[in-house]
């Protein structure tokens, strides 16, 4: 791993955001959690890389709120192109 943001899947769409926090902070410091509204995921950003990795490796695949989690590194965000306007 090479960073300490983590990439939290498969979470129910009721979760808040302290809950995940308290999910996470047994592993570490946990800087700063964003749950997008409606899609069912979110990213927790721990306070160190090797914390993270401790987070993932004890939460991926563990249960919440009656889900498996799937807790991963958080990669970086895809550059997206814009949309042009087409000329004919």
């Amino acid at each position: 791993m090479r960073g300490s943001k983590l990439f939290v899947g498969n979470l129910s769409y009721s979760v808040n955001s302290n809950e995940v926090r308290d999910l996470f902070s047994p592993y570490g410091e946990v800087k700063e959690v964003k749950i997008v509204e409606g899609k069912g995921f979110g990213f927790v950003e721990m306070g160190s890389q090797a914390e993270a990795e401790k987070a993932r490796k004890a939460l991926s695949g563990s249960d919440f709120k009656g889900r498996p989690l799937n807790v991963d590194e958080a990669r970086p965000p895809r550059e997206r192109q814009g949309r042009g306007f087409r000329r004919f």
